[in-house]
């Protein structure tokens, strides 16, 4: 046995979890790794060894790890769930917890946060059913870096066509959720082969031991050395400033820098970081701190945005795949309304596929519910209703990780797995483009919503023909007109006489087309302040396509939707207005005028000299 000191300050910490059945000795492997590090107290192993003499028993590196839990419990500095031992200047944290609920719970709540991970297989068993859950358990969780460990060796006599039987058979079944060990390993935690120390009884077996492959697993970056992530928390306004705060939880950001803010796409320099009684100002803040920053423009940036530098930008989706732990009260059901809180952004979502169910307590999985019941694991589909920013979890963790809430309880809590592609995906990315490239003059976005009285803004009206739609346009225009507001009704036809003149008569019956053309004309009417009042009537019935790509096209401008209909059709997603059947044209006209005031659009003249004060 090698029993190497331990250095007495490590380099660094890495945090690793041993997953396998009990029965397989975990324990064993545990107090034999603590052993061969020379991390036990002075004295335990034999007084371990004494004991096991005294009661005529065999020793057992199990008792070792029980010993070394409860020296632990008497210095109240460490949790007991949590172990650990040094070996080549690394702290290697031990995550435990009791039993599969509390483990899936804490891991993908954030409690916990595995690193890298070791995987116990039974060499007398094989690979069984256990050994397969467990390895799915690692992949749910989103741990990537993990080797596989084949114990009791000694009971197969070392034999290599045994390792080789399991190493085959149970690789192919971790290529059905592409895991992918960075090594297996043959050992005997009892014997101590392979450990600390190669074995001379496993000559065939060439590879690095355990404690070999502990150190050659890659610690993650440090979080100010991540590309930047910045959630927006609150916006507050100084005099004529606008100060951005929020909590810096990756990377650095310094004065000068250019931000891009998604999932709008609005982009600006830093100019200041303000700090609450620091002087002089921060020149930079790193991961971790609460800062305030002032952009060189003023642009309209609201809570729930994530700032991050131009070539590391996050994802952008209305959909995305997780894997969520439920403690609802009632169960989680496919179609129900939900809020999604990710960072410091809140909102409306649904799920939309339930594709496996895991029971934490036996792993045991089920296909085709359509509900998920209080402490079960499930990998489903979330659908959003506006475009969200994230990360997967894998590579962000406070914008790869979420919570459900079932009206005001928080009742799940779940990691990113995947972006789920919707059909808006490319014109997203167009408009990303477009608006990265976008010139600009000196007049900016609140420059001209100051002298105006208003910001930017389209009315959109949709619905069926023969409803109202353009007789309740073109009253609104008038109506904020006559009110002193810069509004344009642009009318769908008249594009199609001229700048869709070039178009066939196949490509003008082509929605996406049509409606990709619409929305930029849409969105250079925006960049000049106007309140754009239009209606959906090029389109005909495919009108819900068409106010979507719009929506998609003008964003992040605001879309105030408003739905007419003489029947009880479901009205397109985001709709903020419904009138139905015959209308009272002045009073739905009142409607519209309210909802405008109540987003923010329009604001009130103050003084005789007006400066304009908005709602939000």
């Amino acid at each position: 046995m090698n029993t190497t000191t331990a250095a007495s300050k490590p380099s660094e910490n890495l945090n690793i979890v041993i997953v396998g059945h009990v029965d397989h000795g975990k324990s064993t492997l545990l107090g034999r790794l603590y052993a061969d590090t020379g991390s036990l107290p002075d004295g335990k192993l034999e007084k371990v060894q004494a004991i096991c003499r005294q009661q005529g028993k065999e020793f057992e590196y199990a008792f070792l790890f029980d010993a070394f839990l409860e020296e632990q419990e008497q210095g109240i500095t460490i949790d007991t769930a949590r172990t650990f031992f040094i070996w080549k200047g690394r702290q290697y944290i031990i995550i435990d917890a009791p039993g599969h609920k509390e483990f899936l719970k804490n891991m993908i709540s954030g409690a916990a946060r595995a690193e890298a991970a070791l995987l116990l297989i039974d060499a007398l068993e094989g690979v069984k059913e256990q050994s397969k859950k467990h390895g799915y358990l690692l992949s749910l969780l989103g741990v990537r870096q993990f080797a596989v460990v084949v114990n009791k060796m000694d009971l197969v006599g070392y034999r290599q066509d045994v390792f080789d039987g399991i190493e085959k058979e149970y690789r192919e079944f971790l290529g059905q959720f592409k895991a992918v060990p960075e090594r297996i390993i043959p050992v005997s935690a009892k014997m101590g082969d392979n450990i600390a120390n190669r074995s001379d009884k496993m000559s065939w077996y060439t590879g690095p031991t355990v404690l070999d492959t502990l150190s050659l697993f890659k610690k993650e970056a440090a979080r100010s050395e991540q590309p930047l992530r910045l959630p927006v928390q609150d916006v507050y306004k100084f005099d004529a400033r606008r100060i951005i705060t929020g909590r810096i939880t990756a990377g650095t950001l310094k004065v000068g820098d250019q931000l891009v803010f998604s999932p709008s796409n609005k982009r600006a320099n830093i100019r200041s970081i303000e700090a609450f009684n620091i002087d002089p100002p921060l020149a930079e803040s790193h991961a971790g701190q609460s800062v305030g920053i002032t952009l060189d423009e003023q642009i309209f940036v609201e809570r729930g945005e994530v700032a991050t530098h131009p070539e590391a930008l996050p994802l952008v989706s209305t959909a995305f795949r997780a894997n969520l732990f439920w403690l609802g009260k009632r169960p989680l059901e496919r179609g129900r309304k939900y809020q999604l809180r990710v960072a410091t952004k809140e909102v409306d979502c649904e799920v939309s596929a339930i594709h496996r169910i895991i029971d934490t307590m036996d792993l045991a999985q089920q296909q085709g519910s359509a509900t998920v019941n209080k402490n079960q694991v499930a990998e489903l589909t979330l659908r959003t209703k506006a475009p969200v920013a994230f990360d997967l979890s894998a590579s962000f963790e406070a914008t790869g990780r979420f919570v459900l809430v079932d009206e005001y309880d928080i009742a799940g809590g779940g990691i990113v797995t995947e972006l789920v592609h919707d059909d808006q995906e490319l014109l997203r990315e167009e408009a990303r483009r477009r608006d990265f490239a976008w010139v600009k003059g000196e007049v900016g976005v609140e420059d001209r919503a100051q002298q105006y009285g208003h910001r930017p803004a389209i009315v959109l009206f949709t619905g069926g023909r023969h409803t109202g739609k353009s007789f309740l346009a073109k009253r609104l225009e008038t109506r904020l007109v006559a009110d002193g507001r810069h509004a344009y009704l642009l009318d769908g036809e008249n594009l199609r006489r001229g700048l869709d003149a070039d178009l066939t008569e196949e490509e003008r019956g082509q929605t996406d087309e049509m409606a990709r053309r619409y929305g930029e004309v849409a969105r250079l009417l925006i960049d000049t302040g106007l309140i754009v009042v239009s209606t959906t009537n090029p389109f005909g019935l495919a009108y819900k396509e068409a106010a979507q790509a719009i929506r998609t096209l003008v964003h992040p401008a605001p879309v105030i939707a408003v739905h007419m209909t003489k029947t009880n059709e479901e009205p397109p997603p985001n709709t903020d207005i419904i009138f139905s059947g015959p209308t009272d044209f002045d009073e739905a006209t009142r409607q519209i005028m309210e909802e405008l005031k109540k987003r923010g659009v329009l604001a009130q003249a103050i003084g005789a000299k007006p400066t304009f004060q908005y709602s939000i």
